[in-house]
């Protein structure tokens, strides 16, 4: 029997609400079916299994990271638009630990949750377009998102981990970093596709 009130966005907020709490590795389908208030077995009327749950949070984080950074950058352009990008990826790792994680995880989606959701869709177009602002075209552009994502996960992971131990606070370091990789973007070095130099 199916509990009333109990759907899958519900099944899928409370794994999210878990997952900022004890790390997104460490959600079971126990632990949700404990704070839902209901047996194990009446999640799998919602959600296939724990890789499904998995798959439907990364979806829900995609979908909430990229609406903060298209509220943020909203109206902006060249360093405004990268530094209030930068600022929002941050600030929703900070807020939201488990479910950033969700986003950088390799998870198998089904595709038919995959086909409805714009997170991901909508993140790739607002960074690319972030990005033209600089004057860049292929395959320029898919370097420098590469560049911007392993620069602004890297920093977040090292952060939450304690990574930077030095007296010069991590604030200081992300404002300059900033400075340069806006500085790197308006001289960027041009290739031609399939240089591999």
């Amino acid at each position: 029997m199916v509990r009333a009130g109990l759907t899958a966005e519900r099944v899928t907020a409370v794994a999210a609400e878990l997952a900022d709490e004890v790390g997104f590795d460490r959600v079971t389908m126990s632990q949700v079916a404990r704070r839902l208030g209901v047996k194990d077995a009446s999640l799998y009327a919602h959600v296939r299994n724990l890789n499904d749950l998995r798959g439907r949070v990364a979806l829900l984080a995609a979908d909430e990271k990229t609406i903060r950074i298209a509220e943020a950058t909203a109206g902006r352009s060249g360093k405004d638009a990268l530094v209030a990008f930068a600022n929002a990826w941050r600030a929703y790792a900070h807020e939201h630990p488990g479910r950033y994680t969700a986003t950088q995880t390799p998870i198998e989606i089904a595709p038919e949750l995959a086909a409805d959701a714009p997170g991901p869709r909508r993140a790739v177009g607002l960074t690319y377009g972030m990005l033209r602002g600089y004057g860049l075209a292929e395959p320029d552009l898919t370097d420098a998102v590469r560049l911007l994502r392993s620069t602004f996960h890297g920093f977040v992971a090292l952060e939450a981990a304690g990574g930077f131990a030095h007296a010069r606070t991590p604030q200081e370091t992300w404002v300059r970093a900033l400075d340069a990789l806006h500085s790197l973007l308006e001289n960027w070095p041009s290739a031609r596709e399939g240089d591999p130099s």
